[in-house]
C-alpha cells in the first residue's frame, strides 16, 4: 500500500512537471512570436485638430481627443497623484506584479467592487496595443507586452506614454485634454487637489465622474481620500497639506452631453473631412494622424454668419424649416463661412451643401448674362402685364403671372430685373434662347448634377440646386466674371508639422467684365429701390443681388454680394410642394423677408473693419435708349389655348399645363 502511495506521488509530480513544462514552452513560444507593436503609432496617433484661417480652433476628427506633451511638462505632483491611484511601486518593481494580481481577483471574486491587480505597464499595454476583452489569452499577451515594454524602454518613457493614453471619459485621452475638460485648465497649471480628482477619476470614468451617474460623486470622494491618504504615506506631500486637501473635493466643470458635433459646428467639420477625403486623407488617417488642417473659415465670419440666422430667423417655425448660407470669397473661392443646419446630431444633411430647392427668380440673373452678351440693352422697354401665355417651345401654352398677379405695364429691363418681373424675364429667356441661359449657368458655378431643362420655365428657377452652387454663381458676378472653385481646406500640416497639402486657387475668366458691369448695375437695383430695398435700406455700402421666391413660396432665397464677399442664403422645407407662408407670423414668406435680413446681418458683421468698395460703373451695352425691344416674343390668346387644350392629349403632362388647361376650358369652352 506504502508503495502504491509513493508510486502515485512520482506519478503526480511526473504529471505536474509535464503539465508544466507544457505550460512554460507555450508562454515561451508566445513570447517569441508576440510583437510589441510601434508605441509611436499609437501614443503619437492625435486627433485631427480643424481650424479657421487665424489659427482657433473650430474642432476636432478623431475617436480620440488627445494632445501630446512631454512628462517635463507634466507636474511632478500630478505624477504623483497618478502614481499613488494606480502604482505606487511603478518605478520600484517589474512588469508585473503577481501578489496584486492574485489580491485583484480575490477581492473581485468576492464582491469588494472594482479591484485592480495591474501594473502602470500592464496598464498601458492594455490601453495601447490591446481590446478591452476579458480572456486569458489576451491577459497572457498582456503580460508578455509588459514584459518587453520594460526591456525595450525606460520607466519614464513608459509612464509618459501612459500619461499620454489613459482614458479620462468625457471623450479625453491623456492628461492634457482631461485636465482641459475637467477642469478648464493645462496640465501644467493643476493644483494638487485637482490632480488628485483626475487621478481618482482615471481608473473608471463611468464609476467617478460625478455628472455621469448618481452614486459617483460620492466614490469619487472616497477616492480622492484614497489618492491624497497615498500622497501622503509616500511622502509626497506634507501631513499638513493632506488635511486641508482632504476637507473639500475640488468642483469640477459640467460635463458637455452633446459632444463637439453638436449645432452647427457638426456640420463645418463633416464638411471638412468630406472635403479632406477628397483630396486623398482617409478617415483612417484623420483619426489618428495628429493633422492640422487651416480651413478658409473665418471666425468673426463665422459668428456673424450663426448670429444672423439666430436673431433674424423666425422664433417659432416648423421642425422641417431648413436654413442654409455659403459665404464665399470672390475670385478665390475661398468659403469664409457656412451655416448648414441648427443641429448636426439632429439632422446630419447639410442645409447649405446638400440639401437642395427650387432656386425661384435667382436664376434670372443667367438670362440677362445671355441678353446682355447678345447686345440688348438694360435701357430696352418691355411689357410687364400679366397674366401672359407663350409656347413653351414644343407648341405647348405656357402661362406665366407675376408675383401677387401684378401688371406693370411698359418698364425697362433695369426696372424689371429690380421688380423681378415673370412676364419679362420669360420672355426674355425665350428670346435670347433656353440653351443659352442654361449654358450661362452653368459657366457661372452651377454645376453638371443639376438638371435643367431647356424650356422657358428655366428663367423662373424651377431647377433645383444647393445654396454653395448659387453662392458661387454670384460669387463669379462679384470677382467680375472670374469663375473660382469653392474650397475650405487651405493647407494641412502633418503631425512633425510638415505641409503635406497646400490649396490651389482655380479659375477661370468665363464672362467678359463690360457684361459683368452691367449685370452687377441692374442687379445693384434690386438691393437700391427693387424686391430687397426694404429688407437692406440701411446696409450701408455698395451691394448687388437678388430674390428669389419659387412657385408657391416653397422656397425664399437671397443670394447678394459686395465685391468682397458673395453670401446666398435659401428657406425651404422637406417638401418641395408646401408653402413657407405663414411661418414667423408672415402671410408671405419671400426672399426679401427674413433671407434678405439674414444676409444684410451677416454681412454688416463679416464686412466690419473692411473698406468699402463699389462696383465699376456699367458699360451700356446697347445703348443708353430705351426703346421697345425689336421682335417682342408673340404671345397666345387665352381663347387660342383653349382651343389647344380641348384637342390635347395631357395624359403625362405636368400639374400646371392640367390646372391651366382645365381653367381656359372652363372660362373660354363653357360659354
Amino acid at each position: 500500500m506504502e508503495w502504491l502511495r509513493k508510486r502515485g506521488a512520482r506519478f503526480l509530480i511526473r504529471i505536474g512537471g509535464f503539465f508544466f513544462l507544457i505550460g512554460a514552452t507555450a508562454f515561451a513560444i508566445a513570447y517569441f512570436t508576440t510583437d510589441v507593436p510601434d508605441p509611436n503609432e499609437y501614443v503619437n496617433s492625435q486627433a485631427t485638430v480643424i481650424q479657421y484661417a487665424n489659427g482657433d480652433e473650430v474642432g476636432r476628427i478623431g475617436a480620440q481627443n488627445r494632445t501630446i506633451i512631454p512628462l517635463a511638462r507634466i507636474p511632478l505632483d500630478l505624477r504623483h497623484a497618478v502614481l499613488a491611484a494606480e502604482d505606487k511601486g511603478f518605478y520600484s518593481q517589474g512588469a508585473f506584479n503577481p501578489i496584486a494580481i492574485l489580491r485583484g481577483a480575490i477581492n473581485t471574486a468576492l464582491g469588494r467592487g472594482l479591484q485592480g491587480g495591474s501594473t502602470i505597464t500592464q496598464q498601458y499595454a492594455k490601453t495601447a496595443f490591446l481590446t478591452p476583452d476579458r480572456t486569458i489569452q489576451r491577459k497572457i499577451i498582456e503580460l508578455i507586452i509588459a514584459i518587453k515594454l520594460e526591456n525595450q524602454l525606460s520607466k519614464d518613457q513608459i509612464f509618459e506614454n501612459y500619461l499620454n493614453t489613459i482614458y479620462f471619459g468625457r471623450g479625453a485621452y491623456g492628461v492634457e485634454t482631461g485636465a482641459q475638460v475637467y477642469f478648464g485648465r493645462s496640465a501644467d497649471q493643476l493644483s494638487v487637489p485637482q490632480a488628485a480628482v483626475l487621478a481618482s477619476i482615471l481608473r473608471s470614468p463611468g464609476y467617478y465622474d460625478p455628472d455621469y451617474r448618481e452614486g459617483n460623486k460620492d466614490r469619487l470622494e472616497a477616492r480622492y481620500k484614497y489618492v491624497i491618504n497615498n500622497m501622503l504615506g509616500e511622502g509626497w506631500i506634507e501631513k499638513a497639506q493632506a488635511e486641508r486637501y482632504l476637507k473639500k473635493v475640488p468642483t469640477i466643470r459640467p460635463r458637455l452631453s452633446t459632444g463637439q458635433l453638436a449645432g452647427n459646428k457638426g456640420h463645418l467639420i463633416e464638411a471638412v473631412r468630406k472635403e479632406l477625403n477628397s483630396l486623398g486623407f482617409p478617415d483612417e488617417q484623420l483619426m489618428i494622424g495628429g493633422l492640422i488642417v487651416r480651413t478658409t473659415l473665418e471666425k468673426d465670419a463665422q459668428v456673424a454668419a450663426e448670429a444672423a440666422v439666430f436673431n433674424q430667423a423666425p422664433k417659432k417655425a416648423p421642425d422641417n424649416l431648413h436654413i442654409g448660407l455659403v459665404s464665399i470669397r470672390p475670385g478665390t473661392g475661398e468659403i469664409v463661412a457656412m451655416y448648414g443646419g441648427k443641429d448636426y446630431l439632429k439632422r446630419q444633411l447639410n442645409d447649405a451643401t446638400q440639401g437642395i430647392t427650387q432656386a425661384g427668380s435667382t436664376f434670372k440673373p443667367f438670362a440677362l448674362i445671355a441678353a446682355l452678351e447678345q447686345g440688348i440693352s438694360l435701357s430696352s422697354i418691355w411689357n410687364g402685364d400679366g397674366p401672359k401665355i407663350f409656347d413653351d417651345g414644343i407648341g405647348r401654352p405656357y402661362e406665366v403671372s407675376n408675383y401677387g398677379d401684378k401688371s406693370f405695364g411698359d418698364l425697362t429691363l433695369l426696372k424689371a430685373t429690380a421688380s423681378s418681373i415673370n412676364t419679362i424675364y420669360v420672355p426674355l429667356g425665350i428670346k435670347v434662347g433656353a440653351d443659352k441661359v442654361i449654358d450661362a449657368a452653368r459657366r457661372a458655378g452651377i454645376p453638371e448634377t443639376v438638371a435643367m431643362v431647356p424650356s422657358p420655365s428655366v428663367v423662373l428657377g424651377v431647377a433645383s440646386p444647393r445654396v454653395i452652387d448659387v453662392a458661387n454663381s454670384f460669387a463669379t458676378f462679384a470677382a467680375n466674371g472670374v469663375r473660382a472653385k469653392p474650397f475650405m481646406v487651405k493647407e494641412v500640416l502633418g503631425a512633425n508639422k510638415g505641409v503635406l497639402y497646400q490649396a490651389r486657387v482655380e479659375t477661370e475668366q468665363v464672362f467678359d467684365e463690360a457684361v459683368m458691369a452691367d449685370l452687377n448695375y441692374a442687379l445693384g437695383e434690386v438691393v437700391r429701390a427693387g424686391t430687397a430695398s426694404a429688407a437692406l435700406r440701411d446696409f450701408g455700402r455698395p451691394a448687388a443681388g437678388k430674390t428669389g421666391t419659387s412657385q408657391s413660396n416653397a422656397s425664399a432665397w437671397f443670394s447678394g454680394y459686395t465685391p468682397q464677399l458673395a453670401t446666398s442664403i435659401a428657406f425651404y422645407r422637406d417638401d418641395a410642394t408646401q408653402s413657407l407662408n405663414g411661418i414667423g407670423g408672415l402671410n408671405s414668406v419671400t426672399g426679401g423677408s427674413f433671407p434678405a435680413r439674414i444676409w444684410s446681418a451677416y454681412m454688416k458683421g463679416a464686412l466690419k473693419g473692411q473698406p468699402e468698395l463699389d462696383f465699376a460703373p456699367p458699360s451700356a451695352i446697347g445703348g443708353t435708349t430705351s426703346a421697345p425691344i425689336p421682335d417682342p416674343v408673340p404671345t397666345i390668346s387665352p381663347a387660342a389655348a383653349a382651343t389647344w387644350c380641348q384637342t390635347a392629349n395631357l395624359e403625362g403632362t405636368n400639374k400646371d399645363l392640367k390646372d391651366f388647361c382645365e381653367k381656359a376650358l372652363k372660362k373660354y369652352l363653357s360659354r
